[in-house]
Order: structure tokens, then C-alpha cells, then sequence
């Protein structure tokens, strides 16, 4: 089996602003040479003048979604191609507030990956239950049918990457223990590996919701977490770079 490569990325959602590019500055000066790939993904207005910063260090810039269209009237909305026209390189697909608040279905979130697949954006692919389905035992039934729905097979061969959020520990500073992370990222594991055989032991999946750097090593060194989705600790680069460090 080949190990994942760690993947640590940073999901600024909406804040910044173009001062806060110091802050991606210091993470990528710290970051060079170290054997887990890092990525922020900060708010479509950076991403040009981010990637502008960064270019020739090792960070990664991402975006937070895309729209599965190419082009047409759909005001307020990205596409694939732009984008990767200001220098994004992964994108954050299925997040749970995207899900929730804007009502992506699995099959949405699918084409929104082979959106992404069209213009090189390696898809992050976000997965997760809600406190309701947990408490009344329905979690693994719900990511197992989140993972199948929203993986696309065009995935094949292609660089991408799992996040297991549980929604009700984004931003609410509730982690699961590490025995409830480890068997969902053993679950998702297994699907991956049925639907794309040797390549799907090589996905990292990332676990994401409220990862601190109090709890990241604990985190990190879990069976079968190959990294991390940070939201709020990723905005300050000494909390993402203590992070990274936890590895």
C-alpha cells in the first residue's frame, strides 16, 4: 500500500484581506522542504494576489467552490476556469456549509469535481454528518453514501482528497474521540478503495472541525487520518504552522 502523502490545508472561508497575505507569507517561509503538502484557500478576491505572493514556494493556493457550469448568467458565481485563471491550484468541493446553507446534493457536488477535474483544480472533496444523524446512529450510513454519491469515476487516476467533517464539530470547538475518527476514516477507506482499487489507498483523508493545535497531534497520529482541514486556527500562521509541526 502507499502511504498518502499528509495534506494540511487551511480553509480561510470568509475572512481576509489583502493584508492578510502576510500571514500566508510567514506559513510558506516555514514550510519549505517539509514532507507534507500544505494549502490555504482563502476568499476568491486573494486568490490572484495570493498566488502572486507565494509563487515559488511550496504552499498550495485553493479555493473554497466552483460552480459546475462553464459560463453563463449565474451572477455572483466562479467557474472552474477562472479559478484557474488566478492561480488556483485544489479547490474545496462539498464543504458541509455549502451543503447545509445552499443545499449541494451529492450529485451537485459531483459535478463540481469534474469541473474542477477539466481545469487541473485538485478536488477536496468535504464529507460529514450532522449531530441528529450521529445521535440516532446514522453517521457511518450517511458519509458512506455522501463519499459514493460525490466521487465521481472520472476521479481515476486523478490527484485528489477526502475531508471528513462532522458538522457538528465545525467551529463549535467539539472534536469526536479518536476512536469515533478513526472508524469513519477506516469506512471512508474502504469505499475508496473499492471504487478505485490501489489509488484509493493512497487518498489522503483529511479529518476537519475545530482542529487546534492542542488537539492536532492527537488528531493526526489517528489510523487512517492523512492530515487535516483547518478552519479558524488557519488564519494566524503561528496556529497552522504549530499544526503542521504536529505531524
Amino acid at each position: 500500500m502507499t502511504k498518502p502523502t499528509p495534506l494540511i490545508a487551511g480553509n480561510w472561508k470568509m475572512n481576509g484581506t489583502a493584508a492578510s497575505v502576510v500571514e500566508a507569507r510567514a506559513i510558506a517561509a516555514q514550510v519549505s522542504g517539509q514532507a507534507v503538502r500544505v494549502a490555504i484557500c482563502p476568499p476568491t478576491t486573494l486568490i490572484d494576489r495570493m498566488s502572486q505572493a507565494l509563487a515559488g514556494s511550496s504552499v498550495i493556493v485553493g479555493a473554497q467552490d466552483c460552480r459546475c457550469e462553464e459560463t453563463g448568467a449565474f451572477t455572483g458565481d466562479v467557474s472552474a476556469e477562472m479559478l484557474a485563471d488566478a492561480g488556483a491550484r485544489l479547490v474545496i468541493l462539498g464543504h458541509s456549509e455549502r451543503r447545509e446553507g445552499y443545499r449541494e446534493t451529492d450529485e451537485l457536488v459531483a459535478k463540481k469535481v469534474l469541473a474542477a477535474l477539466r481545469w487541473g483544480l485538485e478536488p477536496v472533496v468535504c464529507v460529514g454528518e450532522t449531530l441528529d444523524q450521529r445521535t440516532a446512529g446514522e453517521a457511518l450510513a450517511v458519509v458512506t453514501k455522501q463519499v459514493m454519491g460525490s466521487l465521481p469515476g472520472e476521479l481515476k487516476d486523478q490527484r485528489f482528497a477526502v475531508a471528513y467533517e462532522p458538522v457538528w464539530a465545525i467551529g463549535t470547538g467539539l472534536t469526536p474521540t479518536t476512536p469515533e475518527i478513526e472508524e469513519m476514516h477506516r469506512a471512508i477507506r474502504a469505499i475508496l478503495s473499492e471504487m478505485f482499487g490501489p489509488q484509493g489507498e493512497a487518498v489522503p483523508i483529511l479529518y476537519g472541525g475545530s482542529v487546534k493545535p492542542s488537539n492536532a497531534a492527537e488528531i493526526l497520529h489517528a489510523a487512517e487520518v492523512g492530515g487535516a482541514l483547518v478552519g479558524g486556527a488557519s488564519l494566524k500562521a503561528a496556529d497552522f504552522l504549530a499544526i503542521i509541526g504536529a505531524l
